[in-house]
């Protein structure tokens, strides 16, 4: 297995997803890293030609209803189910901070 990141790369994207790892993380994950880099490696070796592409390996079968344009509830009725409402909308309770 040929060594393709190195520590200082594993320890770059480490900050970068602000995971604070140790040194025996930072070298366990770069084998792991190296290790999936050569299945890939191996995968790109693959004789695809007259493969289509899939976005599955099973054919998976999604219903969906039709797009039908509907009425919509009268904000009147809407605003029924509120606990509170102001101004013909619903009033929620602040959650910002310094306002």
């Amino acid at each position: 297995m040929t060594q393709r990141i190195g520590l200082d790369e594993v320890r770059h994207v480490a900050s970068l997803a602000r995971l604070a790892l140790d040194e025996n993380e930072v070298r366990t994950m770069q084998a792991q890293l190296d290790s999936i880099l050569d299945s890939m490696a191996t995968l790109a070796k693959l004789d695809t030609e007259g493969v289509p592409p899939t976005q599955h390996a099973l054919e998976m079968v999604c219903p969906l209803r039709a797009d039908v344009p509907v009425a919509s509830l009268r904000r009147e009725e809407a605003l029924r189910a509120a606990a509170r409402s102001e101004a013909g909308a619903f009033a929620v309770p602040k959650v910002m901070e310094g306002e």
